[in-house]
């Protein structure tokens, strides 16, 4: 039944050459006579510097689909009355855009009246919670990408964890295609700010037609290049205050767009360059260089448009990162920490039809590639002697790490995506994904054994995580998602189904210890596991219901599914690997896909001065998490044999918590947005590693659920945008976080703890309250007189009142550990000059 709902719909989109999603929307409303309120029937609508438009029908009504997001004007016509323009007229992806329009009646012809459109404060038709950014309020805010946006929104967290999930659970998109690094999690690539019209920032449920995320969906809608050239300047650095408020950044930004062929074809294209000494210049100096961080990110595509209903579309985004790590303890040693090398490239084509004015579909192929690298040379040449430390046991002080690692992925996607406005209040949209991997692992990663407070065991043989992979896995998706309104109350149902698929495409093999010496044991693989083939159907529900014009009621509940990252399933699988060394971790191409059920419930209300007010609760209950668990006969510190561990599905984990977000998008003086969350975080797990580390230290794995490191039970975050004379505006963005938790288990010399008979359990103590302010301070100057050209000046200052924020503290308590190492603390005043230019 499966395969052939699967089969149909793919002969059903090729024959009429579907794809991608997450990028257009829909702009509609009604035409009316302004005196009488009657209809106003074939009055003509165009979007300015597009081919898009429309003609009011019998009713007035009139929709244009297919629409990308982004920021418009739109002009409305008709014989017998006085054109108007409705500015700033703002499309969302996924979303519709409301306009009511009213025409004055004219005898003759008169200059057209302007009209600024007002976005609606509630957006009726998002029934969970969406979080929507102009490129407007980017370039206004004091952040570096579009990673730290997220961060400002109710319920994230400063690392990025989005309503008590871990951070590799946020799915990242550009243009709706993902620039997620499957190996090792997380973006596997940077955007330069420029080159986004928009983001959608999903922290609650989402559609269907989003998946392989458990917490939160991020998709930057990229800008396009229209009859108008346009050229932007920015640069900026950090070399201004002392030693210690300086990270010798220089930060440099270029992108242009405009006609190729006027009408036809148009251009766009942002890259950035960042380079930097990074906060520990003082100590890199000595060793390396300057830069020591090079980062260089672009963007780039071309838009042809064959006629009104069909575009033809093609784009690059790359993403080049050279850096060196920093360690407090190899302060005296830095040359002997490797060097490491990400590279990224993404290349796409997109087709986008327009069938009739109310259904459009759009198809793309991309591939994704994803170089990442750790150490130079070769790897026969890394020496796997353990670096040495002082008498002490505290610093480094010869010898290197023994990592070598090389890591690629390569990913062929295609995408298909139906969309099609039924009726005036039904929207449906299907659509389908297949993708084609090709994943690369070779690994040297030889690490000395540490007791659980940080000091290394001389006497213990190291561990080894080396492992050498190549393996083709294969998923997909089919969705339907469908969104219907009521025309008597307004109240609007969102229903959707999504069904995703994993092919491993690979074996595990079967290994046992064998017994050599009463303390020792050799691995050895008697056979081999095909993985399986998994499945799931996650079906999705939502309702937002008006109570009045002012108040209103959204409900959401779903499931989701997340593939675990591929070197969870393929690391230290290799046969002869196996065979020769101890491989610390193998993993496991069986693991389950991690699920999470999750539903909110919220009310908004419109208070006067068009304020609006938000209140949110929320719940997460997730399963299938990813540990490891170590599979030996004997106690690690004891044995002369270590066995492995292997990744396994077992920690779960809850969250659940209150939002409460005030917003004022509306008004000459003030805007921004005030929110309050309280979240509890709670599982069975903090990292994957954490079953393997408690069995190195002779610790019990926890058996009930505590406090997660990212458990911030209360944050206020208030990000405010004011109008100053002369053109000044000031943006200020201010974060409080209650402490996060650590676990509190003290030792004396750093082998023992101080009271054996104290029971251990994690994350038992909390550490210090942080607190920042982060202010951008921009004049504008316009140039010749033109409006079209201008010059911006600006100061960016982070960490304004250079407060000294505690990122982490020992097991004694202790910020900064034994050594008071300062990177328990988070950045001190950083304040960058720039300007930007446009012309």
């Amino acid at each position: 039944m499966v395969s052939g709902l699967i089969k149909a719909l793919a002969i059903e989109f090729f024959l009429t050459q579907l794809v991608f999603a997450g990028t257009t929307g829909i702009l509609e409303g009604t035409v009316k006579d302004k005196s009488t309120s009657e209809p106003v029937v074939g009055a003509n609508v165009l979007v300015l510097g597009t081919l898009h438009g429309a003609s009011s029908g019998e009713n007035g009504y009139f929709q244009i689909t297919n629409l990308r997001a982004g920021v418009y004007d739109v002009r409305f016509s008709a014989i017998g009355y006085q054109p108007t323009i409705y500015r700033k007229v703002t499309i969302v992806p996924d979303l519709r855009t409301k306009l009511s329009v009213e025409l004055a009646p004219a005898a003759v012809e008169l200059k057209e009246v302007e009209v600024i459109a007002e976005r609606p404060l509630i957006q009726k038709d998002v029934t969970a919670t969406m979080y929507t950014v102009t490129d407007i309020k980017i370039d206004k805010l004091p952040v570096n990408s579009f990673q730290d946006i997220v961060a400002l929104q109710a319920g994230v967290t400063r690392e990025g964890n989005i309503r008590g999930g871990r951070s590799t659970e946020v799915m990242y998109l550009v243009d709706g295609f993902p620039i997620q690094d499957v190996i090792g999690g997380g973006a596997g690539s940077e955007l330069p700010k420029s080159s986004i019209v928009e983001m959608t920032i999903q922290t609650g449920g989402f559609d269907a037609e989003y998946g392989n995320a458990l917490s939160g969906v991020v998709n930057a809608v990229t800008k396009t290049g229209d009859n108008s050239h346009r050229l932007l300047l920015r640069a900026d650095n950090d070399w201004i205050g002392s030693k210690n408020q300086t990270s010798k950044l220089t930060e440099i930004e270029l992108s242009a767009g405009g006609p190729v062929l006027r009408d036809k074809m148009f251009y766009f294209f942002s890259s950035d360059i960042l380079l930097s000494d990074t906060r520990w210049w003082q100590d890199f100096q000595y060793y390396f260089s300057s830069p020591v961080l090079r980062d260089i990110n672009g963007f780039g595509k071309v838009d042809f448009h064959l006629s009104p209903e069909a575009r033809l579309a093609a784009q690059v985004l790359y993403s080049v990162r050279k850096w060196r790590d920093y360690e407090f303890s190899w302060r005296f040693n830095l040359d002997g920490l490797p060097s490491r090398r990400r590279d990224s490239y993404r290349a796409a084509v997109l087709w986008s039809h327009t069938l009739s004015p109310s259904t459009f579909y759009t198809a793309s192929f991309s591939q994704y590639h994803l170089r990442s690298e750790i150490g130079e040379g070769d790897k026969s040449s890394i020496d796997t002697t353990p670096y040495e430390y002082d008498f002490f046991l505290k610093y480094v002080v010869q010898g290197r790490r023994a990592w070598r690692i090389t890591s690629r992925q390569n990913i062929y996607t295609l995408k298909a995506d139906i969309t099609s406005q039924i009726s005036p209040l039904h929207m449906f949209k299907a659509g389908f994904e297949f993708n084609q991997y090709d994943i690369f692992g070779d690994i040297l990663k030889v690490e000395p054994q540490k007791t659980f407070f940080g000091k290394p065991s001389p006497d213990a043989p190291p561990l080894s995580y080396s492992s050498l992979y190549q393996y083709y896995p294969r998923t997909g998706n089919v969705y339907i998602q469908s969104k219907i309104q009521s025309e008597e109350d307004g109240a609007l149902l969102n229903l959707g189904v999504r069904y995703d698929f994993l092919a491993p495409r690979a074996s595990r093999p079967a290994i046992e210890l064998v017994p050599k010496t009463q303390n020792e044991f050799q691995q050895q693989v008697t056979g081999f596991v095909p993985a399986k083939f998994k499945s799931r159907f996650s079906p999705r529900f939502g309702v937002s219901y008006p109570l009045n014009k002012k108040a209103f009621l959204f409900f959401n509940f779903g499931f989701y599914f997340q593939y675990p990252l591929f070197d969870y399933l393929y690391g230290g699988l290799n046969p002869v690997l196996i065979s020769k060394t101890v491989p610390a971790l193998v993993g496991n191409p069986d693991l389950e896909p991690e699920t999470t059920r999750m539903w909110e419930f919220s009310a908004k209300y419109i208070f006067p001065y068009d304020v609006v007010g938000t209140i949110t609760y929320f719940s997460k209950q997730t399963e299938n998490l990813i540990d490891t668990k170590t599979f030996i006969p004997s106690k690690t510190r004891l044995a002369g044999d270590y066995g492995f561990a292997e990744y396994v599905n077992s920690p779960s984990a809850n969250a659940h918590g209150i939002e409460v977000v005030i917003t004022k998008d509306r008004g000459e003086l003030v805007t921004g947005t005030l929110s309050y969350t309280y979240m509890e975080a709670k599982g069975l797990a903090d990292v994957v590693s954490q079953g393997m580390t408690y069995f190195q230290w002779g610790f019990p794995v926890p058996a009930i659920e505590y406090p997660l490191s990212w458990d911030q039970r209360h944050a206020i975050k208030a990000v405010v945008a004011l109008e100053l004379p002369w053109d000044i505006v000031a943006n200020l963005v201010w974060q409080f976080h209650t402490a996060r938790p650590y676990t509190f288990y003290p030792s004396k010399d750093g082998f023992t703890a101080d009271d054996t008979t104290k029971a251990f359990f994690p994350n038992n103590a909390r550490m210090d309250d942080n607190s920042t302010l982060d202010v951008k301070v921009a004049k504008e100057i316009a140039l010749g007189g033109q409006n079209s050209h201008r010059l911006y000046l600006y100061v960016d200052a982070r960490n304004l009142l250079n407060r000294k924020n505690v990122k982490w503290v020992d097991s004694n308590g202790r910020i900064g550990g034994e050594l008071r190492d300062p990177s328990a603390y988070y950045d001190s005043r950083r304040t960058r000059l720039g300007v930007r230019v446009e012309f």
